[in-house]
């Protein structure tokens, strides 16, 4: 969109992951396009600038099929996440077996979230955006934004240097567990 003179980014984002990268996270940009949108995918990664704030830098991943298979494959089919799993998978297994180096993820579909639950991450840790900027965590949305969820960055995300281990936090240790609803 942004060839066609069209900005489509969500005000706030530049400001949130510059701040969960402060607090010592890496992001990694995935995405099912094909290996020549690279170039325009990068550009406008690095070129992003929203009250004077940049994206952080972190590694572009990009699918390394043509223009058409990626075309057909995500509007089509409507199955990127295929590439996106297989990926992430791959980048996982560089890591020993027991960790999983992926703490959240953000995306703009369904199969976004999909991809994200296959490689192990947790749904309350899945932030899915919709085009109205209305950011999603477990399919329920309470009128979040990138904005608002800047106010949470700490807590959410909080300085790897004070993280404790998630698993016997005394937040999960005391709370009741919710119910799986379909």
């Amino acid at each position: 969109m942004p060839l066609v003179g069209r900005d489509w980014t969500q005000s706030g984002v530049a400001k949130l992951f510059s701040a969960i990268k402060e607090n010592g996270y890496q992001l990694l940009f995935l995405s099912a396009r094909a290996i020549v949108q690279a170039y325009l995918t990068r550009s406008f990664l690095n070129n992003l600038k929203q009250d004077g704030k940049a994206l952080p830098n972190g590694p572009v991943v990009i699918s390394p099929n043509g223009l058409f298979p990626s075309l057909y494959r995500e509007v089509i089919r409507r199955a990127p996440h295929e590439f996106k799993i297989a990926c992430l998978e791959d980048i996982k297994k560089l890591f020993p077996s027991d960790y999983n180096p992926f703490y959240a993820g953000f995306g703009n579909r369904d199969t976004d979230e999909l991809s994200y639950r296959k490689i192990g991450i947790p749904k309350g840790k899945i932030f899915i955006i919709n085009p109205k900027g209305e950011v999603a965590i477990s399919h329920c949305i309470e009128v979040k934004s990138y904005t608002s969820l800047h106010t949470l960055v700490t807590d959410m995300f909080p300085p790897t240097s004070l993280v404790e281990q998630e698993d016997f936090n005394s937040w999960n240790f005391w709370k009741v567990p919710l119910p799986d609803i379909e």
